[in-house]
């Protein structure tokens, strides 16, 4: 009997956990004035210490243990990761959620295809052309809202920001295709989630860290840092182990998707017939390209010889 791949829908679970970020940023915003590194190291510290402790019971005392060859990748993987919290966070005051999910998201998948290209030799075939081109034009529909910047400066700065996230959002997933299969799911997000908070720690000790959240703001901290975080790029990096960077970026790419059902749910916002088209639309790219993943497993697993 052959084996299914679960890596598709390990991705597609991780996506709609990160399609939740924006919506608990936007309220912890709302009841406390914080900046967007401490959100950042909150979000990392309060993942790194459930994952270290899972970690540690799942592979026991070889946790540590890292093949030479992939120190540099998890090192750029860990600066990513820490890069990304920042310019997410910091784009969303400037420009609102909406604009910066389409950015960062958006740009992800495009700049993931090309230095997939480039650096891990993966093809960009016409199936994942088509399934990228629908998904993006999903998602510039679903979320197309006027950016809700105060001034030019604020929507060049914010543009910036959401753009520089995608651009890290693309770094974890070619490291993370290079480090994912040679590993337990959860030893190589342990072990970046850990430097990726000492990384940030650094830099908040000296800005100022906050930590005059009321009790709503540190269980959105909470649910943050081990919902979306946690579980979410532990199921990444699952995928990851069966699905290329660039199908991974385009599977992702339900995030804005989740958002907006989120944002209709939970903050009463309405969508447009547009978005609504946009949404199905996403998610019919995504369904072709779970389709040709899928078929595509199947046919490199050798049919049993007879008997």
């Amino acid at each position: 009997m052959r084996r299914l791949d679960t890596g598709p829908l390990a991705i597609i679970l991780a996506a709609g956990s990160w399609g939740t970020i924006g919506v608990a940023v936007t309220a912890l915003y709302r009841v406390d004035v914080t900046d967007p590194w401490s959100v950042g190291f909150w979000r990392l510290a309060l993942s790194a210490l459930p994952l270290l402790a899972l970690s540690r019971v799942s592979t026991g005392p070889t946790f540590w243990r890292v093949q030479r060859r992939d120190v540099p990748p998890l090192l750029l993987m860990g600066a990513g990761f820490a890069s990304y919290q920042v310019c997410y966070f910091a784009a969303i005051p400037l420009i609102g959620l909406a604009a910066a999910v389409l950015i960062n998201i958006g740009s992800a998948p495009i700049i993931t295809a090309l230095l997939a290209s480039i650096l891990l030799g993966e093809r960009f075939t016409r199936q994942v052309g088509l399934a990228l081109a629908g998904a993006l034009l999903g998602a510039v529909l679903l979320v197309g809202a006027a950016p809700e910047a105060g001034s030019a400066a604020e929507l060049a700065a914010g543009a910036a920001l959401a753009l520089g996230a995608g651009f890290c959002y693309s770094l974890v997933a070619l490291t993370g295709r290079v480090v994912a299969p040679r590993y337990h799911p959860v030893q190589p997000i342990a072990m970046v989630f850990t430097g990726s908070t000492l990384l940030l720690l650094a830099v908040v000790l000296a800005r100022g860290l906050d930590l005059n959240y009321p009790a709503v703001g540190w269980g959105l901290l909470l649910y943050l840092g081990l919902v979306p975080t946690a579980l979410g790029y532990g199921l990444y990096l699952r995928g990851l182990q069966t699905v290329s960077a660039t199908a991974s970026a385009v599977l992702a790419l339900l995030e804005p998707l989740i958002s907006a059902v989120c944002a209709v749910t939970l903050l009463g916002e309405r969508l447009v017939p547009a978005s609504a088209a946009g949404g199905l639309l996403l998610l019919g790219s995504v369904v072709f390209l779970c389709v040709r993943q899928s078929r595509q497993a199947r046919d490199r697993v050798p049919a049993p010889e007879a008997p």
